[in-house]
């Protein structure tokens, strides 16, 4: 399997309608318009990185909303597994389940991992800066925990 391209700066957002906990299915057509998307996507509910990560944007969600920002969480742990992880950690944002990873695929973040000489596909920790059009604006392609969630509030307000 050849590995898809992460979209760049300017490219217009693959477009994704997905389940959702809390509730029912989230489509990126539905923020056009109205709201600038932080779209995360991460490997696992409920393992060290991505609680820190997760809770690294539940703990700045007032900077998203009063930049007019939603953000939205993604992994391939279906529904039940989301809706654990959410309420262990009271994440006031909607986590998207792509059990088929077609949407990681389509913004290039289903890669091939080496775990301990192990070879495996799987999510690549990366975020999107969406804008109000439906472009991307912000493309963090590999993710570091420490020091992200600042990074994509710094870009929110270059985006202004």
């Amino acid at each position: 399997m050849t590995e898809s391209t992460i979209p760049a700066v300017g490219d217009k957002a693959p477009a994704f309608d997905l389940p959702t906990f809390p509730k029912g299915r989230t489509k990126l057509s539905q923020f056009k318009g109205k709201q600038n998307v932080v779209l995360y996507f991460y490997p696992r509910d409920d393992t060290p990185g991505c609680t820190k990560e997760a809770c690294g944007f539940r703990d700045e969600i007032g900077e998203f909303q009063s930049a007019e920002t939603v953000v939205l969480g993604v992994s391939t742990d279906n529904v039940e597994s989301h809706e654990k992880f959410a309420e262990k950690f009271t994440l006031p944002f909607p986590l998207l389940a792509d059990e088929d990873h077609a949407v990681a695929e389509k913004y290039g973040v289903w890669v091939e991992k080496n775990m301990y000489g192990k070879k495996s596909m799987g999510l690549q920790r990366a975020t999107f800066l969406i804008d109000k059009t439906g472009k991307i604006a912000a493309v963090w392609p590999k993710v570091k925990v420490d020091g992200h969630i600042r990074e994509v509030v710094k870009a929110l307000e270059d985006l202004g």
